[in-house]
């Protein structure tokens, strides 16, 4: 209605309300990777805040393909058709949303996905969400790797136990940001130089897990324990189905 008492007002008035609306309404910019989006008009509405995304599905190609020759093999503890992929959409240490997959055993994929709902509506960040690394029974753990990937199946023996499935190869535990959540043996060493800074547990820093944080109380109500509960060794990244 403003609109139309402009166009048929005297050329002053029609100034006067341009200039009104504009001043109550002054445009917004957004931006997304860095390239600017053209100005929005003064009566849109801004965006919707980024919302959780997630689905469970069987292990099918490209997939397939990927986590065969790199994650799963015949005499590993659960077949192949066991496992589901969890997509999840999670933010990054970069502010910005992501997707990833984890794959899980079928019967806690149910459970893994709302346990990265929570985290995600409480704005957890990690570093990134992708399959597990090879495991080389022979290869020695790379000191100077700083490799950070949330994972959850990778058929595996216990870390430095071999000959002793990990929770890992039965698709029933995730490990969460592994430098800043390190593996500490009871000495204090740990297994990568870069995760040297993140014994200190006192620090408060981006993909950190703690005691009683949002991590360790959305895997508590699925059941699941936290290294970081265990004597000896600490395995601050790693939640598992039997707390093992």
């Amino acid at each position: 209605m403003q609109r139309a008492l402009c166009a048929f007002a005297t050329v002053t008035l029609a100034a006067a309300c341009s200039s009104s609306a504009a001043s109550d309404h002054p445009p917004t910019v957004r931006t997304s990777d860095a390239v600017e989006a053209p100005a929005a008009s003064p009566t849109s509405h801004p965006s919707a805040p980024p919302t959780f995304r997630g689905s469970i599905g069987r292990i099918a190609e490209p997939l397939r393909a990927r986590i065969v020759r790199r994650n799963w093999h015949p005499g590993c503890p659960v077949p192949l058709q066991d496992l589901r992929v969890v997509m999840i959409s999670y933010w990054g240490f970069d502010g910005l949303v992501h997707e990833g997959p984890l794959v899980v055993n079928q019967r806690v994929a149910e459970d893994i996905l709302g346990v990265f709902r929570r985290l995600f509506r409480a704005h957890f960040a990690i570093k990134r969400v992708d399959l597990a690394r090879k495991y080389h029974p022979k290869a020695p753990i790379d000191w100077n790797s700083k490799r950070d990937v949330t994972a959850g199946f990778n058929c595996r023996p216990v870390t430095e136990r071999p000959g002793v499935w990990s929770q890992h190869a039965y698709g029933l535990a995730v490990d969460i940001n592994p430098l800043q959540n390190p593996y500490v043996r009871s000495d204090g060493s740990v297994l990568r130089k870069a995760a040297k800074p993140f014994r200190d547990r006192s620090l408060h820093l981006q993909g950190m897990i703690h005691p009683g944080d949002v991590v360790v109380r959305a895997f508590a109500r699925i059941g699941w324990g936290w290294g970081g509960h265990f004597t000896g060794i600490k395995d601050y990244m790693h939640f598992s189905a039997n707390g093992k």
